[in-house]
Order: structure tokens, then sequence, then C-alpha cells
């Protein structure tokens, strides 16, 4: 199976390693990958702002770069819950109407494709310690996933997981909602930092790196240690 990714634009810019260890896994379990250069971002964060004619011209440069009939995954279960739930409000009955609507049926978020697609739950990954895990809120409810990232993390020999108090809530991070309310935004990320470390868990996962970097802001600021990790980072530990 040759599988194409998206790499969104804060995972290509701030944690490019993310990206490179989803392609690590795929390749181990036999897709071939292919990435297209000129993919930049699929508009979220216009779109959360109110500039939706800027969000629009985004979307249709990603529509235009993944115009084929092969599985599109992606280490971000925002993006992908904005092109799946807010593509239509865009482009229905436009001349890209049948475009989207095939990169709907196509596009995976990376858990859901190993889980529900592959039919794949153990990679033979490594991490000693304990963690927690944290529900993006895009994840949880624009998405829909929930159990699949949990049945990856069991997998890993020598994790222990832990779940904290309060999982499903949110961060604070909400994109530009941490710019433009930013006490409470720090407010909810200290509140989900507490409840993690009460755990008394050494990793926080998610399956969204804009969570863990909210998260990880404020306890860097604070000085309270805990290892943020993508789900695909814990999934390529242990393993060459």
């Amino acid at each position: 199976m040759i599988v194409d990714i998206f790499i969104p634009c804060f995972i290509d810019q701030i944690y490019p390693d993310t990206g490179l260890n989803m392609v690590k896994i795929l390749e181990k379990v036999g897709c071939g990958v292919n990435y297209n250069p000129e993919q930049t971002c699929c508009g979220q964060p216009a779109f959360n702002a109110g500039y939706w004619d800027d969000c629009k011209e985004v979307g249709e440069k990603f529509i235009r770069e993944f115009q084929n009939d092969r599985y599109i995954v992606c280490p971000s279960a925002s993006c992908v819950g904005m092109i799946k739930n807010y593509y239509p409000d865009m482009f229905h009955n436009s001349v890209l109407h049948n475009e989207y609507k095939q990169i709907q049926k196509n596009i995976f978020e990376f858990s859901d494709f190993m889980v529900n697609i592959l039919k794949i739950t153990d990679l033979g990954a490594t991490l000693n310690g304990v963690a927690t895990y944290h529900d993006s809120c895009a994840a949880l409810h624009e998405y829909g996933i929930k159990r699949e990232p949990r049945v990856l993390l069991e997998k890993v020999r020598g994790l222990e997981l832990r779940e904290m108090k309060d999982s499903e809530t949110c961060c604070g991070f909400g994109g530009s909602f941490s710019v433009k309310f930013e006490p409470i935004a720090v407010g909810m990320g200290e509140q989900k930092l507490d409840n993690a470390l009460d755990t008394g868990a050494e990793y926080l996962i998610s399956t969204d790196v804009s969570c863990l970097m909210h998260i990880d802001g404020y306890a860097k600021k604070v000085g309270k240690n805990m290892k943020m990790m993508h789900l695909c980072d814990v999934l390529a530990s242990g393993w060459d």
C-alpha cells in the first residue's frame, strides 16, 4: 500500500521529528510513503480566527495537492477534524466539491489509520516508565477517537499507562484561544498538568502536539518536570 502523508505546518516547523517518526512507523508496517513537498497547511488557524476567505484559499491549495485515491495519513487529529468537518462549509457545491469529498473519505488521523484500517496494534515499541494520556478536544469531539491511541499504547513494552482525572477536559490551547484569552488558557493548562502529575507519570502523551506544546510551555515556566510525547514518538521508541 502506498499512502500520502500530510504533515501539518506546526509539526513541520516545530516538531519535525514527530513527522519523521510517523514515516518510520508506516514504513515498518509495509506502507510506501509519498510526501508532496508543496504542502503547507489545512487552513485551520485562519478558520478559527474568523478569516474564512484566507482559509478557503489555503484549503483550495490543500485540495489540489492531494488529488488521488490514496489514503492520506496525518499525525494531528485537529487538522483532520478541520478537513472532515469544516471543508463542507467552504467547498460544498463549489468547483472543488467532488475533490473535497474524495479527501474527506481518504484522510485519517494516524492512530485511527493504524487500528481501524491496517488493523495493527503492536508495533514492537519499548518505552520504560509511567505515562498518562491527554484526549485533545479535536481528537475526542471533532474526530471521535478515544480508544485507538490507548490500544496502541497498551502494547508498548515497559510502559504503564495511568488515566488522569478529567482526561477529557480541554488543556486550554484551542489555537487562537490561548492567545486571545491567555489567563484562562494558562489556568486550564495548569489544571491539566497538575492532573497529569498526580498520576505519578513521567510522560504525558497525546495525538496533538499543539496541546502538548501549550502544556509544556506552562510546565517549563513553573519548573515542573514532565516529558511531553506525541503518540508517534512513543510508538517509534525502542527499535531501529
